[in-house]
């Protein structure tokens, strides 16, 4: 496995410890959806996007909008991983005047580039900040990551629609399709399917992908835009809770109280996947060699300008 694929999937590990702990000081929270779309999460922050801890709001920043905002724990954990803010912020997840609320708030968080949760809002948003830089002139690049279950909100598709109208080929939007929402399965709910033929319908290039490989999701966003002079849509089929044995693919971790005994279980196997990955990027990246520094001798294979 490549040096950079196994960087990646040590942040997403990372994160996934991360999720757990904010659930650990809450008591609760939307962990389901969260872990299911933290792989791509870490490759945008981590691989492609373009941004700064150091300085957040500079101008040629690539933005990030998580329309689906009740997963905001994968942004927490992502934000914290790469330094916006110092990481025992998290263990105030969901507790009066936090900055981590149970949607992303713009004003209380680094880093985050509009308050989200009302769902099929994200698309909107997302289009209207990528049509503002093609205005504008400049370089930068949006994306913003739905939740199946959102779909059936009509916004979405005004925003679809305008996406392909303008040309936005400065736009990427990836489905996190996992097929689960609160009340129960997507397609029994309200069926979206083929939602990559749906986006194609409305003027998108698409492609789908193992939303949970990060090698499919690498090889994805480099291929960006999937089409010249138009929007593209990445869906990207994953797992309810992807990493915690006992509650992957199950709607009743679509939100998650835990028990004491659950709690223990996924720290112990998000450290035994961490330790994994981390002992994997050692051997390859050389003997004697902390962590941080094989790490950092990854990342140094890597395309891209995040930080």
């Amino acid at each position: 496995m490549a040096p950079n694929i196994l960087h990646l999937e040590h942040k997403a590990a990372r994160c996934r410890q991360k999720v757990v702990r904010m659930i650990r000081s809450s008591g609760a929270g939307h962990m389901g959806g969260a872990m299911s779309c933290l792989d791509i999460i870490a490759a945008l922050y981590f691989n492609t996007m373009r941004h700064d801890p150091a300085n957040p709001g500079f101008a040629g920043r690539d933005r990030f909008i998580l329309s689906a905002g009740h997963k905001c724990m994968a942004q927490y954990s992502a934000l914290a991983e790469a330094g916006y803010f110092d990481e025992s912020v998290l263990d105030t997840y969901g507790k009066l005047n936090t900055k981590l609320p149970g949607h992303p708030d713009m004003y209380k968080l680094p880093g985050v580039e509009a308050n989200t949760g009302a769902l099929g809002h994200g698309l909107s948003i997302a289009v209207g900040m990528a049509l503002g830089m093609k205005l504008d002139g400049g370089g930068s690049r949006v994306f913003t990551v739905l939740g199946d279950g959102e779909l059936p909100e009509g916004s979405n598709w005004e925003a679809a629609a305008a996406a392909s109208h303008y040309m936005l080929d400065n736009l990427t939007a990836f489905i996190d399709w996992n097929g689960l929402q609160i009340s129960g399965a997507t397609k029994d709910v309200m069926n979206m399917e083929p939602i990559g033929k749906r986006f194609a319908a409305f003027g998108w290039a698409y492609r789908e992908i193992d939303g949970n490989n990060m090698n499919e999701i690498v090889d994805a966003l480099s291929a960006l835009p999937l089409k010249k002079r138009k929007p593209s849509v990445i869906v990207a089929r994953t797992i309810k809770a992807k990493g915690l044995s006992f509650a992957e693919g199950k709607v009743d971790y679509h939100y998650w109280k835990p028990k004491e005994d659950e709690l223990s279980q996924a720290e112990q196997e998000l450290a035994d996947a961490e330790q994994r990955l981390a002992d994997a990027i050692r051997d390859l990246a050389g003997d004697g060699l902390s962590i941080d520094d094989a790490g950092q001798t990854a990342a140094d294979t890597l395309k891209g300008g995040g930080a």
